[in-house]
């Protein structure tokens, strides 16, 4: 299975199990990341650590989850960036947009209440 899906403290945490999150792979997180938020989930952390490659397919994929996120009150995470991956979100310019931590922890710490 490419995605291994995990529920956590207060969010629910999606990991990549592929090294290319392209054309192929981007219309199941798509989908998956739907149907997370129609469950009532709004905090997901996606976990890209096994991910050198994305295309548009997949940023696209993320816009969706992180605008499905916002709308429900909460917020997506990419956590494990690959420089290759940085560096694309860095020339679409969606680094202002998109929220990210170097690891799955830092991630959940974003979400747990003080």
């Amino acid at each position: 299975m490419v995605l291994q899906i995990e529920k956590q403290k207060d969010c629910i945490v999606v990991k990549i199990n592929s090294e290319k999150l392209d054309s192929l792979i981007a219309p199941e997180l798509k989908a998956e990341l739907v149907n997370i938020n129609s469950e009532g989930a709004k905090n997901i952390i996606l976990d890209m650590s096994d991910t050198r490659y994305c295309d548009s397919s997949g940023l696209s994929a993320i816009l969706v989850g992180n605008r499905l996120c916002k709308q429900s009150g909460g917020s997506l995470v990419i956590t494990g960036m690959k420089e290759s991956v940085k560096k694309l979100i860095l020339i679409s310019q969606l680094d202002h947009i998109l929220n990210t931590a170097g690891t799955v922890e830092e991630g959940i710490s974003k979400f747990i209440q003080p």
